[in-house]
């Protein structure tokens, strides 16, 4: 070989790899082209240069040489997918195209093998599935279909997947019966059929399995034993004794009617035992979930009578919640509930003290109860001793400002009642109950419902909720102050919503740094201060908090017991070991590891026990924001 011959052939290696990445883009332009973009723009998708150089919007590369995930969602896409572009990209691992505009039927993605997953929820698509759609899908682990139009029955070849973890196919008009569940899958985590047509009896092979989360609530003509619904299709024996099978249901009659005397006695023993007012128990230290009869305290009653007295004998009306009623001398009181959100209705201090209620627990600020309504609704009241330095139109100032608060990730307080040595604050009440209570309270409940998705979209939510509030009240030190994960409130579908912030100007200097866990940052020990910035340490707890699945003894007053979170981390980001550090729970994704490890940093960072080696806040959520699946 002639050197000239070397120096070309040495020349066409080391331009390879780029060439590649260059030839990768054009199957990608292709894609673009194809479609129609109503709601943002492809502009980073450029002819020519590299889809893995980090710029392109929405493509992932595999250890940044080649393209493995397409993520474009809510772009308001739609048109024709020509799968023969996407063909070619021979390393092409995900499709996520949710949240767009897309219809018609299923584009055939049968054509690429090497799928692991396939994300298309909340588009139109429509029309049925061919039964062996998925078969040579052999590799799929994530088929999200569900809130689109299809019908049908559901192909029998999806669930063939020996290796499917999660399908969703809700909210779709799928009809017939479920297929059978392969017996070589042993890995399925997540099934949601729910709001379908489907009907007959849910198959033993997906009943009975263990650690399977399942869902198929709205399917009117499905019965099993997940459902509770017998599937009674077996017809009665023929010259079967009338006066047997008459025995028998006087019988249950005369048994059911004992059952429903027996509540009636009950709920009334019950009743009459429950009074109509809403005093306090008289026990202070409860544990968290303990249940039990709540009620105001006496002295909370007393000076609303004494207002309705008063109100009476001077021939005023003071009728309303809104209405501050004034206390006895001294200001002891006011005389009912102080509206500040009337979202969910109005209420005042007497249905409060009608209302069922248990104890939530105790917490820095004081305790919580839940109440529920005769209308239905639930609230949630705090009972908070030490908010005292603002006076009562200062107070009532900060709380109206609190009611006007409108953020999806933001608990929006609805009343309160003042006292000089107490407050009463309400809110509405979460069904999930706090993130603490999800991620450590009782793990055989909630801990499998905790996939990648649903701890993505929990930090995701809590940082745009700190955003808000970092916007909001830019002026405070502190603007949350009190985020940690037993302030995050779920709902049923595991939006976070922030509860207990911007407390620091009610509070004496000495209880905040004793009530709020700002306090607790590196800064404050060091040179007894905060700022902004605690709070994004604060933040950073939550974040690796939710990714390792360990309770952060920085929670705990004595640091003994838990795990400390901060030395932890910081020690394994140092030796390069964060997927060590990821909950195992969630390990085995091993499409989103890189993803995880690159939230796992962003938390680290915001714990630097330095404030000035931190980024703000809404820097903090642009970089979480860009982390998506």
């Amino acid at each position: 070989m002639t050197a000239v011959q070397f120096l070309c052939l040495l020349l066409c290696f080391s331009f390879t790899p780029s060439l590649q990445h260059v030839s990768e883009s054009e199957p990608l332009m292709r894609f673009k082209s194809s479609v129609n973009i109503t709601k943002g723009d492809l502009n980073s998708w450029r002819t020519g240069t590299d889809p893995c150089n980090g710029k392109w919007f929405g493509i992932y590369c595999q250890k940044g040489q080649t393209v493995s995930g397409i993520h474009v969602t809510k772009l308001g896409l739609s048109g024709i997918i020509h799968i023969e572009d996407l063909n070619d990209l021979p390393n092409l691992r995900t499709i996520r195209l949710d949240n767009n505009l897309l219809s018609g039927p299923l584009p055939p993605f049968f054509k690429l093998h090497g799928l692991r997953s396939l994300l298309l929820s909340n588009n139109s698509f429509s029309e049925e599935i061919a039964d062996d759609f998925f078969k040579d899908m052999q590799q799929l682990k994530r088929v999200f279909l569900d809130n689109n139009r299809f019908a049908g029955k559901i192909p029998s070849s999806v669930m063939q997947l020996a290796d499917l973890e999660e399908l969703h196919l809700q909210g779709n008009q799928f009809s017939g019966e479920i297929p059978l569940l392969t017996d070589g899958n042993m890995v399925l985590k997540s099934l949601d059929l729910s709001n379908n047509n489907l009907e007959g009896e849910i198959p033993k092979s997906i009943a009975e399995r263990k650690n399977l989360q399942m869902n198929f609530q709205g399917n009117q003509k499905l019965c099993g034993q997940p459902l509770n619904i017998k599937c009674d299709d077996k017809p009665s024996s023929p010259g079967r004794d009338p006066n047997e099978v008459t025995g028998k249901a006087v019988f249950m009659v005369i048994f059911f009617l004992l059952i429903f005397l027996i509540l009636v006695a009950i709920i009334t023993r019950w009743k009459k035992k429950r009074q109509s007012e809403f005093r306090m128990l008289g026990k202070d230290h409860l544990n968290d979930r303990e249940s039990g009869e709540v009620r105001l305290p006496e002295s909370v009653k007393k000076p609303a009578e004494s207002t309705k007295k008063r109100s009476n004998a001077d021939g005023s009306s003071k009728k309303g919640s809104n209405h501050h009623g004034k206390g006895g001398p001294g200001g002891g009181g006011m005389g009912d509930i102080i509206m500040v959100n009337s979202e969910k209705g109005a209420f005042g201090l007497p249905d409060l003290m009608k209302a069922a209620a248990e104890v939530l627990g105790n917490g820095s600020l004081g305790s919580a109860y839940k109440a529920v309504m005769a209308n239905g609704l639930s609230v949630v009241v705090k009972r908070i001793r030490d908010m005292n330095k603002l006076t009562r139109d200062a107070f009532d100032v900060e709380l109206q400002r609190f009611g006007k608060l409108r953020h999806p990730n933001v608990l929006t307080p609805l009343a309160y009642h003042y006292r000089r040595e107490e407050k009463l604050v309400v809110s509405e009440y979460m069904p999930k109950s706090s993130l603490l209570y999800v991620l450590h309270g009782d793990r055989g409940i909630y801990h499998s419902e905790l996939t990648w998705p649903t701890r993505l979209k929990i930090i995701q939510g809590v940082a745009r909720g700190m955003q808000f509030l970092h916007e909001e009240f830019a002026s405070y030190d502190l603007p949350h102050g009190n985020l940690k994960s037993s302030n995050v409130l779920l709902s049923e579908t595991y939006e976070p919503l922030i509860s207990d912030y911007a407390f620091l100007p009610f509070l004496q200097p000495n209880n905040a740094s004793q009530a709020l866990f700002a306090f607790k940052s590196p800064e404050f020990a060091q040179n007894q201060q905060v700022s902004p910035k605690s709070d994004v340490y604060c933040l950073g707890i939550i974040l690796l908090e939710v990714m390792t699945g360990k309770f952060p003894s920085q929670y705990l007053n004595n640091g003994k017991g838990g795990t400390d979170i901060v030395e932890w981390v910081q020690s394994s980001v140092e030796q390069h070991k964060e997927e060590e550090l990821i909950d195992p729970e969630i390990a085995s994704n091993t499409d989103s590891l890189q993803l995880m490890v690159e939230l796992l940093r962003i938390g680290a960072a915001c714990i630097a026990s330095n404030p000035d080696y931190r980024e703000t806040m809404k820097e903090t959520v642009t970089r979480i924001e860009r982390i998506t699946i």
